[in-house]
């Protein structure tokens, strides 16, 4: 009897596993979903400058005005939900970003299209901070390879709204964004799903948290603040160099090489792919080598390519882009699995901070990087951005998180 009786165990924790496995997978169809609506704002960017004769500033104000938003709320809703959890949360955030595409869609003037990225600033800002604890949760303790998988939605959203874009907004107009209203509907059902997981394993998750937060003094005050500031520092100098890809590889490449509006988004397709793909290998690699040793290699190892990418052909162009963007974006899902290992049961404060930091760094810079390139030029721009990868010496200043907490111990 006991002999038939005692894989029970066994099966029920895989049933566990494969049912957490399949949150993580619900989570990153999510992000990409989320994050292929907020591409499409940067990507449409030649179609509305054409349309309401933007300067290259009102541009950088819309991606301010999205980012700033984002970036403002999202610490707020992560210091706010690590106390008072919200498994529906999500669907509201999908819900506003949903309106959001409603009203850039039919905008027309400019401080309604200015409107309309704020909603959708808004709706990113409820969705990271929650979803990024859910898919901690749904980990199985692979913290890398779940915050890879998780992210890795978002990049691959985030190279897929410009080519949707291309294929399909471009050629039509504005109206068409309406069509990735359908998007928001399909991430608000999933995501109700995802919320009934949630809600089951609320109290669990507590329990554990509160377990993992009694360890967090065993990390010095010290240790803690210089680490987080060497990793703000380079989640700015990554995310500041992003935005002016994001933002402005396809005025680079309109004005350098003459390609058209429809092949930028293509070449700008090649660079996000390749952020998706870089963010695949970061959680992992993270998870095998140490989290350090692959910051090292993402920040500072996309230095010299970064460097060349304003002195080379078009061709070469594209191929450095897409280096460029593989090793960047390791760096991410290394660097926060890093923070909340500094700060134990603090998930929710801790992305929301860190993508907080992602959407106001990337929000500000192209603000201000707009207006450096009303007064200079688009490359000249790319130029100086080259130089922000050298900021990854910083990371040298990063305690070996694994090594002090076995000496904590």
């Amino acid at each position: 009897m006991n002999a038939k009786t005692e894989p029970a165990p066994s099966l029920a924790a895989d049933h566990a596993r494969d049912g957490a496995l399949g949150i993580l997978f619900a989570l990153s169809l999510s992000h990409l979903l989320n994050d292929t609506i907020q591409a499409l704002i940067p990507a449409v960017y030649p179609l509305l400058k054409e349309s309401f004769s933007l300067s290259f500033a009102q541009i950088g104000l819309i991606t301010f005005c999205f980012q700033m938003i984002g970036s403002i709320f999202q610490p707020l809703v992560g210091f706010y939900t690590d106390r008072n959890p919200k498994p529906y949360s999500l669907v509201v955030g999908m819900g506003i970003t949903l309106c959001g595409l409603v009203l850039l869609a039919l905008a027309p003037r400019y401080e309604v299209i200015l409107l309309a990225a704020g909603m959708v600033g808004l709706g990113s800002a409820i969705f990271h901070p929650e979803s990024s604890r859910m898919a901690r949760l749904a980990s199985g303790g692979r913290h890398g390879f779940a915050q890879s998988l998780f992210q890795v939605g978002g990049n691959a959203g985030s190279s897929l709204g410009p080519l949707l874009a291309a294929w399909i907004i471009v050629p039509r107009g504005q109206r068409y964004i309406l069509v990735f209203t359908a998007f928001a509907m399909a991430g608000m059902f999933v995501l109700s799903k995802v919320g009934k997981w949630y809600a089951v394993h609320l109290t669990a998750s507590h329990r554990s948290r509160a377990a993992r937060a009694d360890h967090g003094t065993r990390f010095s005050k010290r240790t803690v603040a210089i680490a987080l500031t060497v990793l703000l520092i380079l989640i700015f100098s990554k995310f500041i160099y992003l935005a002016s890809m994001t933002s402005y590889y396809t005025f680079y490449l309109i004005q350098k090489f003459g390609v058209s509006v429809q092949s930028s988004q293509y070449y700008l397709f090649i660079f996000l792919f390749f952020v998706a793909l870089g963010t695949i290998v970061g959680g992992p690699m993270g998870d095998r080598l140490g989290r350090k040793p692959v910051i090292w290699i993402s920040i500072l190892g996309m230095a010299p390519f970064a460097l060349v990418l304003p002195h080379a052909n078009l061709f070469w162009t594209a191929v450095l882009s897409a280096i460029i963007g593989f090793i960047m974006a390791s760096a991410f899902p290394a660097i926060l699995v890093y923070a909340t290992e500094l700060l134990p049961g603090k998930v929710g404060l801790v992305a929301g901070l860190f993508f907080g930091l992602a959407f106001g760094t990337a929000g500000i810079a192209s603000a201000l990087l707009g207006k450096l390139a009303d007064a200079t030029s688009i490359p000249y721009v790319i130029f100086l951005c080259g130089f922000l990868p050298l900021m990854g010496l910083l990371t040298a200043f990063l305690p070996n998180v694994k090594h002090e907490w076995s000496a904590a111990k």
